[in-house]
């Protein structure tokens, strides 16, 4: 489990093909590795990965087939977004999120906005329902707060903080992302469902 509140940028240094998926090798940076373990989680960019390796500066995660398929950004040199797994005695500062990302979005506009920039993105289809205006979204592993919905797209405000303590600073039309939708919004379906 997560917070959305990003604590480092890594650096993907390599990404090599392996029979299961991809075993990935991430300079974990400022994100500070002494009380990792082989078995802990991290997120990067929004993806809840095992760390399987580790040395005092990087850390190796293998990634499946199926986490490939439904998510973006492990090329070689990329740029992610890191956060170690929350502890029971943490602060809460984003939502809860689990690491486990339902799709890639698309970034369709970018706007200043003064000192932010307001993002518009298009969602897969099969989960825009979930993204709820005021509500929580994930977009590489940054909690954020939606301002605006209108069918599959939505729109988010970054501030001068995410964009500079974020990959999201490096975001331009065209580029993709991992969102994670609010969990809550799928649970109450589900439930509503059951009815």
């Amino acid at each position: 489990m997560f917070t959305g509140i990003v604590t480092a940028i890594g650096t993907v240094t390599a990404a090599v093909p392996a029979s299961g998926g991809l075993r990935l090798v991430v300079d974990a940076a400022g994100l500070g590795l002494k009380d990792v373990a082989v078995g802990d989680s991290i997120a990067v960019d929004g993806i809840c990965l095992t760390v399987a390796a580790r040395s005092a500066r990087n850390f190796e995660a293998d990634v499946s087939r199926e986490t490939l398929a439904c998510t973006s950004g492990f090329a070689r040199g990329g740029r992610v977004n890191l956060e170690k797994a929350l502890r029971a005695a943490d602060r809460l500062g984003g939502h809860l999120v689990s690491g486990h990302v339902d799709g890639v979005g698309i970034v369709t506009r970018m706007q200043r906005a003064g000192a932010n920039r307001v993002v518009a993105f298009r969602a897969p289809a099969q989960f825009a329902k979930y993204i709820a205006r005021k509500g929580s979204v994930t977009l590489n592993g940054v909690s954020l707060t939606v301002n605006a919905v209108n069918g599959v797209k939505f729109t988010v405000n970054l501030i001068p903080h995410t964009l500079a303590e974020t990959n999201l600073g490096e975001l331009g039309v065209g580029r993709r992302v991992n969102i994670e939708v609010d969990m809550l919004a799928r649970y109450v379906e589900r439930l509503h469902e059951k009815r």
